[in-house]
């Protein structure tokens, strides 16, 4: 597999994590949505600078590996943070 075809899928998995984290710091009273987009920016910085180690020599620019996946990582992320918080926040009618 070629190395942006890894970015961008683990990215893609990365976002259902940070949805996760997201969802369970929800539960302290203090956090609220903007701490949600933190800590989804702050997982997707980390994994830049992971990426960067990694595939430095395989792609042609280091921004190739910053924008690979941005969308599918934010987008995974609103949908499974969304659905994660009904499932746990959500009241049964």
């Amino acid at each position: 597999m070629k190395s942006t075809t890894v970015i961008y899928w683990t990215r893609a998995c990365l976002g259902v994590v940070a949805a996760l984290i997201s969802t369970l710091l929800s539960i302290v009273p203090q956090i609220n949505f903007l701490n949600g987009v933190t800590i989804a920016l702050l997982l997707y910085i980390v994994t830049y600078y992971v990426y960067k180690a990694r595939f430095l020599t395989k792609v042609e620019k280091t921004s190739k590996i910053f924008t690979t996946g941005v969308g599918a990582y934010f987008l995974t992320w609103l949908v499974a943070w969304t659905t994660f918080y009904t499932l746990i926040f959500g009241t049964s009618t």
